[in-house]
C-alpha cells in the first residue's frame, strides 16, 4: 500500500510525459543571506504568481502552506521542506514531522542535508531517519543535498563535480526517491553523475543568474545532461514577471 502512495504521489509531481520537472522554490527562511528580496516579502502575491505560472510543483515551508495554500488545494502539486539551517552550519533543525506533512495533503518531504562539513553525519542520520518513516506512508523523501567548502568555510555550496558527484551518490545509497543537487554548471560533468543515478536528479536552480537569458541557457543546458529537471527559486520569484518567467523556463525544459 505505501508503495502504490509514493507512486501516486511522484507521478503528481513528475506528471509531463518528458519524465522531467521544472518546480519553484519558495522554501526560503526569513533570514535570507542578501536581505529581504520582494519575492520573499510578500509570499501570499508570490505564491499566487507562481501558480498562475503553473510550475510542476511549489516547495514551501509548512506555514507557508498552511495559510497560502488552502485555495490552491487539489490544484498544484506542494512538496513541504522539513529542514530550517544554513550552508554555514550554525543551525539545523526539522521545522514540522512526517505525519504533519502526510495532514497537509503534500506530495513530498524535502529535507536539506549539508554535507562536508563537521556535523555531515548528524544531517545523515536525520535524513535516514526521514527515509525510514516516510517510507510506513509512502511518501516521496526529496534530498537537497548541498557540498560546502572544507569544513564548512564560509558557508559557500560547491559546484565541483566531485563534491556534486558525492552528493549524488549519499542520496541514492540512503534511499531518497529523488536527489536535488547544484547544477556543476558543466553539461558533461552533470551528464556522467545523472547516468550513474537510479533515482531522479533534479538541478537546483543555484545563485540568481545575471539575467534571464542565463537562466533560460542554464535549463536547457540541464536537459542536455539528461537530468529528471530543475528548481528555480531566486531566478523566478526574484523577477517582477514571475508567470511570464515560469514560462520560459518551461519553454526551455520542456520544447
Amino acid at each position: 500500500m505505501s508503495s502504490l502512495g509514493k507512486q501516486t504521489r511522484l507521478k503528481r509531481i513528475f506528471s509531463h510525459p518528458s519524465g522531467r520537472i521544472l518546480s519553484v522554490a519558495i522554501d526560503h527562511l526569513v533570514n535570507y543571506s542578501g536581505g529581504m528580496p520582494d519575492g520573499l516579502k510578500y509570499l501570499e502575491r508570490s505564491i499566487d504568481k507562481i501558480v498562475e505560472g503553473n510550475p510542476n510543483a511549489i516547495t514551501m515551508l509548512k506555514g507557508t502552506a498552511m495559510r497560502y495554500m488552502p485555495k490552491y488545494a487539489g490544484k498544484v502539486p506542494y512538496i513541504i521542506q522539513q529542514i530550517g539551517g544554513r550552508p554555514d552550519d550554525k543551525y539545523f533543525f526539522p521545522t514540522c514531522s512526517v505525519e504533519e506533512v502526510i495532514a497537509l495533503g503534500a506530495d513530498a518531504i524535502a529535507v536539506a542535508v549539508i554535507l562536508k562539513n563537521k556535523t555531515e553525519s548528524v544531517h545523515l542520520k536525520h535524513l535516514s531517519d526521514v527515509i525510514t518513516e516516510s517510507e510506513r506512508y509512502g511518501l516521496p523523501v526529496i534530498a537537497h543535498i548541498y557540498p560546502v567548502g572544507a569544513e564548512g568555510e564560509g558557508g559557500i555550496i560547491s559546484n565541483l563535480a566531485e563534491d556534486v558527484a558525492y552528493a549524488a551518490r549519499i542520496g541514492i545509497e540512503l534511499g531518497v526517491d529523488v536527489v536535488k543537487i547544484p547544477y556543476t554548471g558543466d553539461i558533461n560533468s552533470f551528464k556522467d553523475i545523472v547516468s550513474l543515478s537510479p533515482v531522479p536528479i533534479v538541478a537546483a536552480g543555484g545563485p540568481k543568474c545575471n539575467n534571464l537569458e542565463e537562466s533560460v541557457k542554464m535549463i536547457e543546458d540541464i536537459v542536455q545532461t539528461g537530468g529528471a529537471g530543475a528548481t528555480v527559486g531566486r531566478n523566478v520569484w526574484g523577477y517582477p514577471d514571475i508567470p511570464m518567467v515560469i514560462g520560459k523556463l518551461k519553454k526551455a525544459m520542456f520544447d
